[in-house]
């Protein structure tokens, strides 16, 4: 008995210690992630709009009959925004219900007619809004503007964001996946069924003719990603690529659910050409990612980030790319304060812009600010090649947010949208805390 419990008592030594060392492989500490997962409930419910709810006094109140979330707390955005939620969910704050809500609401706004706005912007069939007005349930199909009927224009874009069919698609697969309620692709909203609004979604960023990879021009531009809509971004697009790869994959396994073999190994043969195609194609000589062949050729450090994330990039390309970031960490061309900009400092366009061109001064807004949105992406890939320097920028993060909750008064309001140099901008963002916690939770 004596010998038993002594090797008991080594085997729970053995595992207590192996514990212990998967803990210290976290990039965060306990403590640590569970103030980011306090604060991002926090930062939700105040994202919360209710029905009746009035956010701003140049809105009526939120008709939509259904609880929304927006971007952020306080009396900010008079209205749901598809691509800032989508990029929510993975968090667990958002119940199966309020879930299928959101996602009823926006497959019913869904443009079901081709149609031209009095901007000359065209709103495709199959578009999905960039936001949705809470006072009249009106689709906007593009950012700038809460006018329905001259929305777009050539700042705009002439088509709107390639992004948000891909968080739709998101979304009903979260929510397809999360409630295991298959039979709900079958559902008729507006006399079509949500599974075949998915494809048409799916359907509306525009490729090369015989391409994948999503491509925009100068004369019909859409804007890639709803995080750099102030920037021009022509060619062929990657970041709404890698999207892609995603809704794809999420795309296959929904048709798989619904016993559709055939269609759900076409995306999957689609996902394998972009999985293939991206690094092809944008990948430079030091492993980063290119936003584009086109305007806006430059290295991209969420688009490189999230490749990693996402598993697109491997063995050799994926080290070389990690090894890079890590080492713009340590220069410090990355990041502040825990925070990432779109452009390594050391890849400025010149010395007046970041981007090549831009609607924003430089190192403001997208245009050189720092962003918390895309922290998680970046400390995960570092985290491939040096635990210790993405712990380094996670806890960066982490003390930032600290120094600055909104919750310790008004004059407080981490999370900021971005940092414009050091002057922060737009007080409790969602996404700034959201999209870290989502990658934290597993690694």
């Amino acid at each position: 008995m004596k010998n038993i419990s002594s090797l008991l008592f080594a085997l729970l030594f053995f595992l207590d210690l192996n514990a212990q060392e998967i803990r210290n492989d976290r990039l965060l500490a306990t403590e640590d992630f569970n103030y980011l997962r306090g604060l991002t409930k926090a930062v939700m419910d105040s994202a919360r709009i209710y029905p009746g709810q009035i956010i701003s006094k140049d809105f009526g109140p939120n008709t939509t009959g259904i609880t929304l979330i927006r971007p952020g707390g306080r009396g900010t955005y008079p209205a749901f925004w598809i691509r800032d939620y989508a990029m929510s969910i993975e968090t667990g704050f958002v119940s199966t219900e309020e879930q299928k809500q959101m996602l009823l609401l926006t497959a019913a706004t869904q443009c079901d007619q081709t149609w031209i706005s009095a901007s000359g912007s065209m709103i495709p069939v199959g578009a999905i809004p960039d936001h949705i007005r809470i006072d009249d349930s009106k689709p906007i199909f593009f950012p700038g503007t809460y006018n329905y009927s001259n929305q777009g224009g050539k700042t705009w874009g002439m088509t709107p964001p390639y992004c948000d069919q891909y968080y739709f698609i998101h979304m009903a697969y979260q929510y397809i996946v999360g409630s295991n309620s298959s039979d709900f692709l079958l559902k008729e909203i507006n006399g079509t069924r949500l599974i075949d609004r998915l494809e048409m979604a799916y359907k509306v960023p525009p490729t090369k003719l015989e391409g994948v990879l999503v491509n925009t021009t100068d004369d019909f531009r859409g804007i890639d990603f709803g995080f750099r809509d102030v920037i021009n971004i022509t060619g062929e697009l990657c970041f709404p690529s890698l999207l892609k790869y995603q809704a794809s994959l999420e795309l296959a396994e929904l048709f798989n659910r619904l016993r559709k073999n055939d269609k759900a190994k076409f995306y999957q043969n689609i996902a394998a050409k972009l999985k293939q195609q991206i690094p092809a194609v944008f990948a430079d000589a030091r492993g980063m990612l290119l936003a584009s062949t086109g305007k806006g050729k430059q290295a991209d450090v969420w688009s490189t980030s999230l490749a990693v994330y996402l598993g697109i990039l491997e063995g050799d390309q994926q080290k070389k790319s990690c090894q890079f970031l890590r080492e713009a960490y340590q220069k410090g061309s990355l990041a502040s304060k825990g925070n990432i900009r779109h452009i390594l400092t050391t890849d400025d366009f010149s010395s007046s812009t970041a981007w090549e061109f831009s609607l924003a001064q430089k190192n403001s807004y997208q245009n050189g600010a720092y962003w918390g949105t895309s922290t998680g992406w970046v400390c995960y890939a570092i985290a491939k090649v040096d635990i210790a320097a993405a712990k380094q920028l996670a806890k960066e993060y982490i003390d930032d947010l600290r120094a600055g909750d909104y919750r310790k008064g008004a004059e407080f309001g981490a999370p900021w949208e971005c940092y414009n140099s050091d002057k922060p901008q737009n007080a409790v963002y969602l996404a700034t805390v959201s999209c870290p916690l989502i990658v934290f939770k597993n690694n």
